[in-house]
């Protein structure tokens, strides 16, 4: 999908709703990768403010950031409105601090940005695709953002008498934000609005920019939207306030009683993931090489050698290496395998497979003992005439003899392993395994 700006400017003008001062924003279209950009043009040379997360300074009732002497309050609704509607670079001009609240929606800014027609521009627009779940929580308040290949928000409001509770899930895309969230309005409890005003708030407040909640009672100018309008609202907040991360965002959203505090909070942990993708992955280390003087390898020298971890290693210590092609090395059986939670209740014993994968870990390291493996590893390929004769159980000792029987130059090698308890053999098996740069592995 193409970035997108607009193609003329537009201009709309009211008052604020916290300063109360009257103020004219324009929107004004931006080169390719410039993403929002605030202009105070009210200052003394016009500073400019590309919104981020680390800029928030204030979060009551509002999103407000500052750099240096430039400071805009309540940015929420203007950023909901240019993401909701795809718009992925501008300039917002304003000549005071605070965007005017207008009706306390975001349609009269959705309205602004159709006047100014949206075009696309000459780049791809980039993502930030959520890989891993994300976690916040502040009191009652909590989201958690998961993995999506797209924007989708699902949101519980209530209010601390659980009278108001309601629930609304949405695929975020403009055709959806245009009819479903932009005309949602801001809200506050009756009760709220006294302290409010000894903050130094909602100066320009009132039933035309606001809905109020007073007991089960609505009261405004105008009747509600959608029945489930606070809702709405709640997402249409979320919305700009994830704009702060300086990426529009694929993820599924899933926020209870949120609010500008605990949207920060999720926009900053998603912020420190986009900044360690940024920095590229953590290269893994390479396996290290056997060196052919070493007699025996404790677990540390293993963890050196495999790329295995847990709950995957199935060797715990090679005893000895006989010559260049063969060693002795063990398996401690213990009851707190996480495989005998399954395998099988009351009657655990290790699985065959295992004791084969236990086979082909022995005989890799072998192959890494030479000198030519240094930077590899192996892949078990294939496996012949394995035979598993007796059943290992926990508290067993699994002793494994590997030896190399055929080696294709550095790449390719063969390997006979015998496991054994008690001197009993347990089972066998011929085996193949390829030697890989490790680099191929990362």
């Amino acid at each position: 999908m193409k970035q997108r700006t607009l193609a003329r400017d537009v201009t709309i003008k009211g008052n604020a709703l916290h300063t109360g001062d009257a103020v004219t924003l324009t929107l004004k279209p931006a080169p390719v990768d410039s993403g929002y950009v605030f202009r105070r043009v009210d200052l003394s040379g016009s500073p400019e403010i590309r919104p981020r997360v680390d800029q928030v300074t204030d979060l009551v009732r509002q999103t407000t950031i500052q750099v240096g002497h430039a400071k805009i309050h309540t940015i929420e609704h203007v950023l909901s409105a240019l993401s909701g509607c795809g718009i992925d670079n501008v300039v917002i001009e304003m000549d005071a601090s605070e965007p005017p609240i207008l009706d306390g929606s975001a349609k009269p800014f959705v309205d602004l940005i159709m006047r100014g027609e949206p075009v696309e521009q000459d780049k791809e627009r980039e993502y930030f695709t959520l890989d891993a779940a994300v976690s916040v929580t502040k009191g009652q308040s909590s989201i958690i953002a998961l993995p999506a290949d797209e924007l989708r928000i699902s949101c519980t409001s209530a209010d601390d008498r659980g009278i108001h509770t309601q629930h609304l899930s949405l695929t975020i895309d403009p055709d959806s934000y245009m009819t479903q969230i932009a005309a949602a309005r801001t809200f506050t409890i009756y009760e709220d609005i006294e302290e409010l005003l000894k903050l130094g708030k909602i100066k320009g407040g009132s039933l035309d920019c606001a809905v109020v909640i007073k007991g089960d009672k609505i009261i405004s100018k105008e009747g509600l939207r959608f029945k489930d309008e606070f809702v709405r609202h709640k997402i249409l907040d979320i919305i700009g306030d994830i704009t702060l991360l300086g990426l529009p965002l694929k993820a599924h959203i899933i926020a209870t009683r949120p609010g500008h505090a605990i949207n920060a909070e999720l926009t900053k942990a998603l912020a420190a993931k986009l900044e360690e993708r940024k920095k590229g992955p953590k290269k893994k280390p390479r396996p290290a090489m056997v060196m052919p003087d070493e007699t025996a390898l404790d677990i540390r020298r293993i963890l050196d050698t495999l790329p295995h971890r847990y709950p995957f290693v199935m060797i715990d210590r090679v005893v000895e290496f006989v010559g260049d092609d063969s060693l002795v090395a063990i398996k401690n059986v213990s009851i707190n395998e996480p495989y005998f939670q399954g395998h099988f209740p009351g009657n655990p014993v290790m699985p065959g497979v295992l004791q084969l994968e236990a086979m082909a870990q022995a005989a890799g390291i072998l192959m890494l003992r030479r000198r030519s493996a240094e930077g590899k590893t192996t892949l078990f390929m294939s496996a012949d005439k394995v035979k598993f004769r007796r059943p290992v159980r926990p508290g067993d000792q699994l002793i494994l003899n590997a030896k190399l029987t055929k080696t294709r130059g550095d790449k390719l090698a063969a390997a006979e392993v015998t496991c054994t308890v008690d001197g009993q053999v347990v089972s066998s098996g011929e085996l193949m395994f390829a030697v890989v740069d490790s680099s191929e592995m990362d």
